[in-house]
């Protein structure tokens, strides 16, 4: 018998109650409806750890190249060369190449005493204060400045491109309904997906192209690609569309990863204790975090031919959500999931998996590690303020807004 939507199951991604705390709705659907169909929006959604790993590696059939994001699959934009969270291969795999150059561990290792010294910035002004924000003190700034200074972006004007990269992602009450009806309106209109910050970044282009440095820009500018049996160079729109994408994806998801730490390890105060007197817990503590609280929880893919699940078949054209964040908290994979064990030693899905698992994952680690190490010698106590925290609604990454704690 097919195991499809319970009657009382329902999942929205654009639901802000639901988006506050997905684990209850997350559950149900594991344990009630693990092939759903929200027939408000039309998706699929599969939220066991095996399904949604399985899709993950299963690029074939779940592709990325119409978005993996829901509202702009179903708005039918281009999706312009150069957004590589946005392709399948081949172009996938040659723009992969160019930036898998950018995280190697040379270019982490240099990186790493800049992460510090902006984490030491953010926090040396605290010391004396009754207390402290995650995210404004500290998430908001240090994977900023840090990808900013890798990819030679001006300090002054970094905050303005994080900016616009929130804006553009956030959402709204009813934001669900107002983009979903904005995407269909749209459909079919031979639109283009805009990547955020693109006119700024043309003009750092054209000026570091007269002016090269030892940074990521000019290493795009130079760059060269095998394309089709021939070298090229990368076309302007490659070169903006990826410095775009690694500014927004470079800050975003690592700011949120930090807002959850900040608040897990003042939930499990015998747990923090434990990373403040021994500093080597830290990146197991890290992955737990990120297994417990995955930043970006939900990947939605463009169905390209039948496939069945569960007795019944999903339609090519249909939108398959992988809900990675459900499958890092699935009992069949995890005894007790609920618990934050900073021992637990558990490998997860937030990272994704296949070809597109995450190129930044080793930066977002060695942030995240830097800042607990930071937090942890001047601080190894504290509460959160939730009366004044705040939650942030986007499209693709879940997490805090503002976390203020009391020290």
């Amino acid at each position: 018998m097919p195991e499809t939507t319970g009657v009382d199951v329902y999942y929205d991604p654009f639901d802000f109650a639901i988006d506050d705390d997905p684990y209850p709705v997350w559950k149900r659907l594991r344990d009630e409806a693990p092939l759903y169909h929200n027939e408000k929006y039309g998706f699929y959604a599969l939220s066991r750890y095996d399904d949604v790993a399985a899709g993950l590696y299963n690029w074939d059939t779940f592709r990325s190249g119409r978005g993996t994001i829901l509202e702009v699959i179903l708005s039918g934009v281009e999706v312009p060369p150069g957004l590589v969270l946005f392709e399948d291969p081949p172009l996938h795999d040659i723009h992969r190449r160019v930036l898998s150059r950018v995280f190697t561990p040379r270019r982490m290792a240099a990186v790493e005493p800049l992460a510090r010294q902006f984490t030491i910035d953010a926090l040396d002004p605290l010391i004396g204060a009754d207390g402290f924000d995650f995210i404004e003190d500290l998430g908001a700034w240090m994977p900023m400045r840090t990808i900013g200074a890798l990819l030679g972006i001006p300090e002054q004007d970094q905050a303005t491109l994080r900016d616009n990269t929130d804006r553009k992602l956030s959402l709204k009450d009813g934001g669900s309904a107002k983009k979903i009806a904005a995407a269909e309106k749209r459909s079919g209109e031979g639109r283009v997906f805009e990547a955020p910050n693109l006119d700024i970044i043309a003009d750092y282009v054209d000026w570091r192209a007269k002016n090269p440095a030892e940074d990521l820009m000019t290493d795009l500018i130079n760059a060269e690609v095998e394309d089709s049996g021939t070298t090229r160079a990368l076309t302007r729109t490659e070169i903006l569309t990826y410095i775009s994408t690694i500014m927004g994806a470079g800050s975003e998801t690592t700011t949120r990863l930090l807002g959850f730490a900040g608040q897990l390890l003042a939930d499990n105060p015998d747990q923090r204790r434990e990373l403040a007197s021994q500093h080597s817990l830290i990146p197991g503590a890290i992955e737990e975090v990120l297994r417990y609280e995955a930043p970006s929880p939900v990947q939605a893919r463009y169905v390209a031919s039948d496939t069945e699940h569960y007795g019944q078949t999903v339609s090519e054209g249909s939108v398959m959500m992988l809900i990675n964040g459900s499958g890092n908290r699935d009992d069949r994979r995890y005894p007790d999931p609920d618990r934050f064990d900073i021992h637990r030693r558990a490998s997860h899905l937030s990272f994704g998996q296949g070809l597109h698992f995450c190129l930044g994952a080793a930066l977002a680690r060695m942030e995240a590690r830097v800042a607990l190490e930071e937090v942890l010698k001047r601080w190894p106590d504290w509460d959160v303020d939730h009366a004044n925290a705040e939650r942030a609604h986007t499209t693709s990454v879940r997490g805090w807004a503002k976390l203020p704690v009391r020290i």
